[in-house]
């Protein structure tokens, strides 16, 4: 892995805010942006690995019959972190001028361990020192909004909401409270935000100029 880190952004925003629409566009687009998820669309063959977990966590892990810790979450979370951190250093072998966005990267999961009940601890300052973004582009989107996205809780994980069964009040909270932590991470960092908007394909527009405005 080269020494020498590449200009990256990061796509950041609360559940069911648009964030996978975005950046589905952008990979595909006249203008393509690279980018570096663990969304099963964005990972490569020899990493699938990587989704199995991220979906076994949230079915199994993360549900809320208290058959794993919250530290043992925490813990199996940390491949996602550490898969990111490893393709974002890659990313500068790979250099093709292509503007590079990193979904999320550790802030969002770090605030979602801190909502489940995981304390400061030494693996969270170790993320905290992976390279940081040139900037964030934060997706705003409404609670309201992003319920009314989730087909009103009928698609939601139980790393989306409070309590044992979703419902409106519980989304909203939950999101409320996310929304501060991850604001919490980021708050040292320029900050490009997205208002939300009235289609995918504006949305996506609006990231790309935020994104693009770095590499000119």
């Amino acid at each position: 892995m080269s020494s020498n880190l590449p200009l990256f952004s990061v796509l950041l925003g609360g559940d069911y805010a648009g964030k996978s629409s975005a950046m589905s566009r952008l990979a595909g687009g006249p203008e393509p942006v690279r980018v570096v998820s663990v969304d099963d669309r964005f990972l490569a063959d020899r990493h699938a690995l990587i989704g199995r977990l991220r979906r076994d966590v949230v079915k199994d892990v993360a549900a809320p019959d208290g058959a794993y810790s919250p530290d043992f979450m925490a813990s199996m979370l940390q491949t996602a972190v550490v898969h990111l951190r490893d393709q974002l250093l890659t990313a500068a072998d790979a250099a093709d001028g292509r503007p590079l966005l990193v979904d999320s990267y550790y802030y969002k999961i770090l605030a979602k361990c801190r909502l489940a009940g995981v304390r400061e601890n030494p693996m969270y300052e170790w993320w905290r020192s992976f390279p940081q973004p040139r900037h964030v582009v934060y997706l705003k989107v409404s609670p309201h909004e992003a319920w009314r996205r989730s087909r009103r809780g009928t698609r939601l994980n139980s790393l989306e909401h409070y309590g044992e069964r979703p419902n409106r009040t519980s989304f909203e909270r939950y999101q409320t409270d996310l929304e501060k932590l991850m604001w919490d991470e980021i708050r040292y960092l320029p900050v490009t935000v997205v208002e939300q908007q009235n289609s995918p394909e504006r949305t996506a527009d609006a990231v790309r100029e935020a994104v693009c405005h770095d590499y000119v």
